[in-house]
């Protein structure tokens, strides 16, 4: 029984270790180039934003109590994905996986009321070429829910090996990633609440 516990010890990833920063500190590039992409799609909304052309604006668009509803389950999902990831650093595969599923359904649950949220628009006419300003906001918000699909894709990816093999460096690490991930995701839907939503319906 020791000998197994020492075993499945040495599975797990010593965050030290030169492949684990390497692996951490690449995705951190990468997660540095999106914010990046993010910022410059925010600029162009930004100048675009009070371009309506005569028409309705964000104040007589812009649904806040449902963007509200959405923003809270994104915290919850963001909530679940870092104990998930918590769980994986202890090595306990039961508790990773609920986790990592409950994030998971409260991330399509966020995804079906944004496609609520934009269908309700084009219903309104609202569509991304009425004006500068739903162009630039459509861009910024399809951007974000191609994200949100790419993480849902990925933890679906990662969840299924490690329900069938159980957690191992490399699952550990690639979760890691994944919870970065989300949680990156979580910082940039706040920029997007805040400044879109919260400031324009202020406007």
């Amino acid at each position: 029984m020791t000998q197994s516990k020492a075993i499945k010890h040495e599975a797990l990833p010593d965050p030290f270790s030169d492949e684990y920063s390497r692996t951490v500190f690449g995705f951190w590039v990468y997660l540095l180039t999106d914010f990046m992409m993010f910022a410059t799609i925010f600029a162009v909304y930004a100048v675009l934003h009070k371009n309506t052309f005569g028409g309705p604006g964000p104040r007589e668009l812009f649904d806040l109590p449902m963007v509200l509803n959405q923003t809270w389950i994104l915290l919850v999902a963001t909530f679940f994905v870092g104990l998930g990831g918590a769980s994986a650093h202890r090595n306990s595969r039961r508790a990773a996986i609920t986790y990592f599923v409950f994030s998971f359904l409260l991330g399509v649950i966020f995804l079906w009321l944004q496609g609520c949220d934009m269908a309700r628009l084009i219903e309104q006419g609202a569509t991304w070429k009425s004006n500068g300003f739903l162009s630039s906001y459509y861009t910024l918000i399809g951007t974000f829910d191609v994200h949100i699909i790419f993480g849902l894709l990925w933890t679906i990816v990662l969840i299924f090996p490690v329900m069938k093999r159980g957690l191992d460096i490399v699952s550990v690490r690639r979760l890691t990633c994944l919870r970065m991930f989300w949680q990156f995701l979580n910082i940039v839907w706040i920029f997007i609440f805040s400044v879109v939503y919260l400031i324009g319906v202020a406007e």
